[in-house]
């Protein structure tokens, strides 16, 4: 399955060579136009000065860094499309972490209750929580948490009054 990342930045892609294709046009437009007038000047013999081409402050002066800036502009919106579609990653929301394996068997039924809801909450649980869910008091948590710590399953870190239970 094509996550929206990728569905994002492949649409970047398609809009801005779009766009690319657009812009080359309306350039190639400008730069026919743009002779056009010089050559005018040329056969009329007109000072060069007074074509509206050369001229710093002219229309076409700024039509030039207006098409510019849209090209830069379009070349900004290929490479977020790029980075979208092959190297951004979100992660996967909503997938169940992998966590490191551990064996079952060596676990007494209190820490096999307490893994299995730390696991099921995508590897992480506040110990108030653990409280309420396992029934256990506030001491027989403390303690389960603490022999699940030193086996090196889990880790406890401290979050305002309470502690925050993650998985290793």
């Amino acid at each position: 399955m094509v996550g929206k990342e990728k569905i994002i930045g492949y649409s970047l892609i398609a809009f801005s060579l779009v766009l690319f294709a657009v812009l080359v046009y309306m350039k190639m437009q400008i730069d026919e136009e743009s002779a056009f007038l010089c050559e005018e000047f040329h056969k009329n013999k007109l000072d060069m000065s007074t074509c509206p081409v050369h001229q710093a402050n002219s229309f076409w002066s700024k039509l030039s860094w207006m098409v510019t800036a849209a090209f830069v502009i379009d070349f900004l919106i290929f490479a977020v499309g790029v980075y979208m579609t092959f190297f951004y990653s979100s992660g996967a929301r909503g997938a169940k972490k992998e966590f490191m394996e551990i064996d079952l068997s060596k676990l007494d039924e209190d820490e096999k209750k307490v893994y299995e809801l730390v696991k099921g909450g995508n590897g992480s649980a506040y110990q108030s929580d653990l409280i309420k869910q396992t029934g256990f008091s506030k001491v027989k948590v403390t303690r389960v948490l603490d022999k699940m710590e030193s086996k090196d399953i889990l880790e406890k870190k401290r979050r305002g009054m309470t502690n925050i239970v993650v998985l290793k």
